[in-house]
């Protein structure tokens, strides 16, 4: 697929998926979702990329929400497959990916931006970023699994307020609740996440395809978490990656992980 709307960098053991629709505060619409949907499946796939960040062009804007010119008019169906697509296409691709995916929170994260935030396994923001669910404004609520994923990650209370009010929050603030990891310049922001790829890098890949299984399912209402984790868990032992992580230990050295 030919991007018009994303670009990626591939540098040692990771990629960085770049949002650029500048002059749209990098927007969502049909195409750029289509387009990572497209670049996260192949990433994925490749054995050479053990992590995956994303953000957006320049400082003022990871994703300040969905393209409302697209959908401004749609009707009642239409707002249910614009929803149950986006969901299956990439927000819950992300989230399940065995890859692990790092948000990079510059600027504006807004509706439809913050929810490809939550989306992601993690998330680091700049100083400057400002995220916010505003969809109540418009008179609809977050379709992207905002009511979703926002209130696992800081409580029911904290992000019920933050829909309600449609208010956005700075990167201290999503700090203190629990909705960022970490906050830094923007200068540092994506040095600091190509380092946390790198230690992710040095672990095995097989090893953390399990843990985002098993944490996922802990959320999940038709899910046993602990079932889960216990029956990844013991798969582990029949890998590869056990062998030479046990072996490297009990012989002193740093594991080199085959991947299988």
């Amino acid at each position: 697929m030919k991007y018009e709307n994303i670009y990626i960098e591939e540098e040692k053991q990771w990629a960085t998926i770049t949002i650029n629709r500048p002059t749209k505060l990098n927007a969502l619409n049909k195409r750029t979702i289509e387009e990572l949907h497209v670049a996260f499946k192949e990433l994925d796939e490749d054995p050479e990329i053990k992590v995956i960040i994303i953000t957006g062009t320049g400082e003022k804007a990871f994703v300040a929400g969905a393209d409302i010119s697209e959908f401004a008019h749609f009707s009642v169906k239409e707002g249910r497959q614009l929803s149950a697509m986006g969901q299956k296409n990439l927000f819950n691709l992300i989230e399940n990916l065995t890859t692990p995916v790092i948000a990079a929170i510059n600027g504006f994260a807004l509706g439809g931006g913050l929810e490809l935030a939550l989306a992601c396994h993690f998330r680091v923001a700049s100083s400057n970023a400002r995220m916010g669910l505003p969809e109540v404004s418009l008179g609809v609520i977050p379709g992207y699994g905002g009511t979703q994923r926002l209130p696992q990650l800081i409580g029911k209370g904290r992000a019920m307020e933050l829909i309600m009010t449609a208010s956005m929050i700075d990167a201290d603030k999503a700090f203190a609740y629990g909705l960022v990891n970490h906050v830094v310049s923007p200068e540092e922001l994506l040095p600091l996440c190509e380092k946390l790829a790198s230690r992710i890098s040095n672990n095995s890949t097989v090893a953390i395809k399990h843990a985002i299984k098993a944490v996922n399912a802990g959320f999940k209402y038709d899910a046993d978490g602990y079932a889960v984790e216990i029956d990844a868990f013991g798969h582990c032992f029949g890998t590869d990656d056990f062998k030479e992580g046990t072996t490297a230990f009990l012989e002193k050295r740093k594991a080199d992980f085959p991947g299988s």
